[in-house]
């Protein structure tokens, strides 16, 4: 969207009512247009992407990391490696990161495979004692340095971390979307590792990253931020990457398959 504060305000609020034309606005961003966009392409896009799909035979890969991974009641990737009927695992790489990681394959809709490499920033034990106390960990995907400057914190990655960013082909953030998490401190550092991540040394601004908004379960007993916030607090506006928030559950995924879709597409995968 060109202007996500204007989703906020009144339409006679905005000072540009009168010249914008918010219902083009809507079709160009909403995901029922955006898939009409894709199977009607120019013929030289379609050109494009048959020739990136001769070239790229590999299946792509994905890192994912956040805090959405490590706060919740609900492992998110305990679900995913258990939902063979939503996403069909098809191999897990027993290579891992400093015990901070490892890759899984996946099969998307019986005929796209693909390979989240999941980032925790520290190991099992050190994670799980930090949820239940509801506390920071020391996390070792990033060292933490202050910009003198803002003031804001900035964050390098660890060597093998530099490593993943180099090799993978998009970026899947993970937010704890559940309300009374949600502090601008936390905002702050996020975007912090977000951008470092992002990085244009490590690759392409082509990149796309998928933030999902995620809450351990669905309901009342459980309210959520909604994602237009999550959005706006991460400023995902200032990245100069295509990404996309997307709302989830970790209980019973709805909506993954909407933003695996999504990163798919965004790698060139003719779905």
């Amino acid at each position: 969207m060109p202007d996500m504060e204007s989703l906020e305000k009144a339409l006679w609020e905005s000072s540009d009512s009168e010249s914008r034309d918010f219902m083009a606005d809507y079709l160009r961003a909403c995901p029922a247009s955006r898939g009409l966009w894709h199977q009607s392409r120019p013929a030289y896009e379609t050109v494009t992407s048959f020739l990136k799909s001769m070239v790229v035979t590999a299946e792509p890969r994905f890192a994912m990391f956040g805090p959405g991974l490590e706060q919740l009641e609900i492992s998110l990737v305990t679900t995913m490696l258990n939902s063979p009927n939503i996403l069909p695992v098809t191999g897990v790489t027993q290579r891992q990161i400093n015990g901070i990681g490892s890759g899984i394959s996946f099969m998307y809709s019986g005929q796209h495979k693909f390979n989240i490499l999941t980032l925790y920033s520290t190991n099992r034990s050190e994670r799980e004692r930090a949820r239940l106390e509801h506390v920071d960990v020391h996390s070792r995907l990033f060292t933490l340095r202050d910009d003198e400057e803002s003031g804001r914190p900035v964050f390098s990655l660890a060597p093998s971390v530099q490593e993943v960013c180099q090799a993978v082909d998009g970026f899947i953030f993970v937010v704890n979307a559940e309300r009374g998490r949600e502090s601008d401190e936390a905002m702050e550092k996020e975007f912090a590792q977000i951008t470092a991540m992002l990085e244009p040394v490590w690759g392409p601004s082509s990149r796309p990253l998928l933030v999902l908004s995620c809450t351990s379960r669905e309901g009342p007993e459980c309210p959520r931020v909604p994602c237009l916030k999550t959005a706006q607090r991460l400023k995902l506006s200032l990245l100069p990457n295509p990404w996309m928030v997307q709302d989830t559950v970790a209980d019973t995924l709805p909506g993954f398959l909407d933003g695996i879709l999504w990163l798919l597409r965004q790698t060139g995968m003719r779905i």
